[in-house]
């Protein structure tokens, strides 16, 4: 009888399919299969349920990620009272059904099988790149095939050319059996649909686009296909070069929200490839370009190896040894407090970092500097979703899982370019939009997601930039005049008195569709049919971005999104939500673990008194209780010369922070700047010491990702400069004169468990036993919360809030008549600084900006011409692609290379709440240039100097010797 598995075993080798277990809904059937009694759920197929008890049926062309298709029959096997041998992959189990998986005739069959395929194969086994790890020449062994008998004389493939066009990956259809897994992969993994089967017969061949190379066509090298090929036909070319990994680390992906968990494949200390674990509960084994293959940044010729320090940003570099560089930060911030007050100095976080080197930087901040000036990069992205997730539902984290997108029924996706920015994600919401879920796609711009084949309808909200809250109160109003509220959980679930203040704000005819068209630009008739389509809609999820975020009403539309689904009573179960997808790998992380001024970790405030005896009895130490400064507010005092000590760990405020001309001034006006990071990046081309940050792959810790799943990052190599990032603020806290003592991560977390609610169930032994933990993880909740508010909210009853829209003070003008919005790009990751220094520049080696037929007819622009974009602020020049995906009047761009200088031209506008920039608002004008702007100028200029200054000098008469800025 067949025993179903706990998931902490099925964890341990997530490569068998242990099958899970049955729902109280699920017929059970039983069956034997060589003898053995087994019981599985109705509608398994014979394969996988031998695979259940443990028997190996051989196949090729079947895999468990992907639908059945019986293709290559070596899977035959047979079923007492049915002629013939049947694909025990296609084959459903039935009540009493006999399987016979081996006997001499099968044996025969399969080896038939196997040597037609091997007829028309390469025997060069000993040199091929999948010599040790080639499911065809294992098969061939299984089989017991040992002879040929067909000749290679007339038609075969065997002389057909390797297409090397893909810098990470070579495909060689001479190699290729036509079992049309890539091609499976591709459409239902990946749903990217790039690739086919050619021709018929023993002409089919698979074909990338229209018989294409691979870079041509609309591949987006995320290496589904690699990864399911069963010989060397897809190979990763680091391999080809290298050969087969001999054991593996499991680890997190450091680049998106997702949270990919991938296995780090390698040779001693060198890593050979990314391969995405099955196990992983956020990625179930697939990846993007990025985390599969973008991994050689960290062993780049670019990175910082040695820690250097400097008096003056027009020295030279010194290189020194740890001690020195610790002990010459610790006395230059001490100074700098002994001369300008305690308040003078503060420090950045890293939404890139683990979770306990970023808990350790807010520590060290207001233990050992004694403050509340602790900031992050979040702030730029997604603190509105803190503090309108947080005024509306009490929690300032998104509410599903991913895997819940699977029981949606009408999606909408706000501000957000999923396939983009979150692309596994997106791969498993296309998957769920083929099956019939409806889409709504809320954005100025037309995503790729509009292009996915949908089993549903599809709608496109191409709303003018700034104007989310009035369509949200606008869809909110349908929901309400027409009575597709839910009542019931409104009646159950939310505060009264702030609900009937909001319906009687809401039912006002100025928020209504046709007064808002006006406005947002969006007919009526489409707004109605879309809340119409979502409140009518059994289960609704809203899953939004940074063009939510990222404006000056960004709290204001986070709350907007929490009223409708609170109004049509999406929260609380699988399939509904409000769901935030984070930027970056530790966005969630950075938030949770106390980087914001105002708030402990787990998002305590610091002025609640209890809480603050609880941080000052752990850590030892008495702490300010008034919130200290953000990130614009540090800059401001910086130029006006009242702050003058800053330490920034993975962080570059100086290309992702807006208005750069600003930035780069506070950070000139600095009398100490501490720079932690693994190249010399844009900040730290102002710092007075750079010490030497370490990658994903060089450290322990964990990462949070947009699904509040924590993870664990597992170190594959030693920290090529020698200490892991946590070591580093922990001896800068030493130095500072507040002892640090942890010799491992896992002693922070446990330090992190003992002061955050949230985490209170967390450890490592548990995370090493489960895979992952969501939080909430505490006594009610021992293994996590995957689902959240499933019964209640924090705050207990939801709070509907008033969502007033106010017109962004960033207008249009004669002067400035179009709109300026940015994003991200799939290649390339937030500044580039990890995906420039990797092959992936290959298919976006500039940002380019997306300009309208009509405006760029109206401006004698073409394709490829140097444009200028002036804003109020600012200008800069990059190159024209005309494209019809923006409104007229909106043009786009991304800021993934330093030298274009996106946000020299975004202003300083932020959120009324959280000071988030304003990023998708900007006023400018364009207009063909010939020339570089002036900013771009100084900023070639000084990267050059400061790289001169980089050849680190270790003496005095090197010192003199050395380039000087003038």
């Amino acid at each position: 009888m067949l025993q179903y598995y706990e998931p902490d075993q099925r964890h341990l080798n997530p490569d068998r399919d242990y099958g899970t277990p049955p729902s109280a809904s699920e017929t059970l059937v039983e069956l034997t299969i060589d003898g053995t009694a087994i019981r599985v759920p109705e509608g398994t197929s014979v394969l996988r349920a031998a695979a259940m008890a443990g028997i190996n049926i051989p196949k090729l062309c079947a895999s468990d990620n992907l639908d059945a298709f019986g293709s290559c029959r070596l899977c035959a096997v047979q079923v007492a009272g049915q002629r013939g041998y049947p694909a025990a992959c296609t084959t459903p189990v039935a009540d009493g059904m006999a399987v016979t998986t081996q006997n001499d005739r099968l044996a025969r069959l399969r080896r038939n099988i196997m040597e037609l395929y091997i007829s028309d194969h390469p025997l060069d086994c000993l040199t091929c790149p999948a010599n040790g790890n080639c499911e065809l020449q294992d098969m061939a062994g299984v089989v017991g095939l040992r002879d040929v008998r067909y000749g290679f004389s007339g038609e075969n493939h065997l002389q057909a050319e390797t297409d090397a066009s893909n810098p990470y990956f070579s495909f060689d259809p001479s190699k290729c059996i036509v079992c049309s897994r890539c091609v499976r992969a591709c459409e239902e993994v990946q749903g990217t649909f790039a690739l086919t089967i050619d021709g018929r017969g023993f002409d089919s061949k698979v074909s990338a686009g229209q018989n294409q190379p691979f870079m041509d066509s609309e591949c987006v090298s995320c290496g589904a296909c690699v990864q399911t090929c069963p010989t060397s036909t897809l190979m990763e070319k680091s391999v080809i070069e290298a050969g087969q990994p001999e054991h593996s680390v499991v680890t997190t992906c450091a680049y998106c929200g997702v949270g990919c968990s991938f296995k780090a494949e390698m040779q001693g200390e060198r890593v050979i490839r990314m391969v995405p674990y099955k196990g992983g509960h956020a990625n179930h084994g697939h990846a993007c370009v990025k985390g599969r293959f973008a991994f050689g940044y960290a062993t780049h010729q670019d990175r910082i190896r040695e820690p250097m320090i400097r008096d003056a940003i027009n020295d030279p570099w010194r290189t020194v040894s740890w001690d020195e560089a610790i002990e010459f930060a610790a006395r230059r911030l001490r100074e700098t407090q002994a001369r300008y007050g305690r308040e003078s100095i503060g420090g950045i976080t890293s939404s890139r970092c683990t979770n306990e080197e970023t808990y350790l930087v807010q520590k060290l901040i207001r233990a050992a500097f004694g403050n509340n000036n602790t900031d992050t990069c979040a702030r730029v992205c997604h603190s509105p979703t803190g503090y309108g997730l947080k005024t509306t539902i009490g929690e300032s984290a998104g509410t599903q899982t991913f895997d819940s997108v699977m029981k949606s029924d009408a999606i909408i996706v706000v501000g957000a370019n999923p396939t983009d920015a979150h692309p596994v994600f997106a791969s498993q919401m296309r998957r769920r939009l083929r099956q019939g879920a409806r889409l709504i796609v809320i954005d100025p711009r037309r995503i790729d997601l509009l292009h996915t084949p949908h089993g549903g309808e599809a709608m496109h909200l191409a709303l003018r930039p700034g104007t989310n809250v009035a369509l949200i109160n606008a869809l909110s109003h349908v929901v309400v005049t027409e009575g597709l509220e839910d009542q019931a959980f409104i009646d159950q679930r939310c505060e009264p008195g702030a609900y009937q203040e909001w319906r009687a704000f809401i039912v006002e005819a100025r928020n209504s569709p046709e007064a808002t068209e006006a406005v947002t630009g969006v007919p009526a008739t489409q707004v109605r049919q879309a809340a119409r389509l979502f409140a009518e809609a059994g289960n609704g999820a809203i899953y939004y971005g940074l063009g939510v975020t990222e404006h000056s009403q960004g709290s204001t539309m986070v709350m907007g999104i929490a009223n409708l689904a609170m109004a049509t009573g999406n929260l609380g179960r699988e399939g509904v939500g409000v769901n935030p997808l984070r930027g970056q790998n530790n966005v969630q992380g950075s938030c949770d673990m106390g980087s914001f001024p105002h708030e402990f970790p787990g998002y305590q405030h610091v002025a609640d008194t209890r809480v603050h005896q609880n941080f000052e009895a752990e850590w030892g130490v008495t702490l300010d209780n008034e919130p200290g400064l953000r990130i614009p507010n540090m800059f401001d005092a910086a130029v006006a010369g009242h702050f003058k000590g800053l330490y920034v760990q993975g962080e570059d405020v100086a290309q992702s922070d807006p208005n750069i001309q600003h930035v780069e001034a506070a950070l000139t006006a600095l009398d100490c700047l501490i720079v932690q990071d693994i190249f010399l990046n844009e900040t730290a081309k102002y710092a007075h010491v750079l010490l030497p940050g370490s990658t994903f792959l060089e450290k322990n810790g964990t990462f949070t990702n947009a699904e509040r799943r924590i993870n664990r990052v597992r170190r594959v190599m030693a920290p090529i400069a020698g200490l892991e990032d946590w070591e580093v603020t922990m001896a800068l806290s030493n130095a500072m004169g507040y002892p640090m003592h942890y010799s491992h991560p896992s002693e922070i977390m446990a330090e992190i468990a003992r002061l955050t609610p949230s985490f209170a169930g967390v450890s490592y032994n548990k995370l090493d036993r489960l895979g992952s933990i969501q939080w909430p993880c505490n006594d009610a909740h021992p293994e996590g919360t995957p689902t959240m508010h499933v019964h209640d909210f924090p705050i207990g009853k939801g709070h509907f809030a008033v969502t007033e829209y106010v017109a962004s003070n960033e207008k249009t003008t004669r002067r400035y008549p179009l709109v300026l919005t940015t994003g991200r790009i799939l290649t390339q990751y937030n500044v580039g600084a990890q995906t420039r220094r990797t092959n992936n520049s290959q298919w976006h080696p500039e940002d380019v900006l997306e300009i309208h037929p009509s405006d760029a007819e109206l401006r004698g622009i073409r394709a490829g011409d140097w444009v200028g974009i002036t804003s109020r602020v600012g200008q800069t020049v990059v190159r024209a692609r005309i494209s019809e995906r923006m409104l007229p009047g909106v043009v786009y761009t991304t800021f993934h290379h330093p030298e274009t200088g996106a946000n020299v031209i975004t202003t300083e506008n932020s959120d009324w709440a959280t000071n988030c920039p304003e990023y998708k608002v900007t006023a400018v004008q364009v207009e063909k240039v010939t020339q570089p702007s002036a900013w771009q100028r100084h900023f070639e200029q000084f990267d050059e100097r400061q790289h001169q200054l980089l050849k680190p000098v270790t003496s005095d008469s090197e010192a003199a010797n050395a380039p000087a800025l003038k």
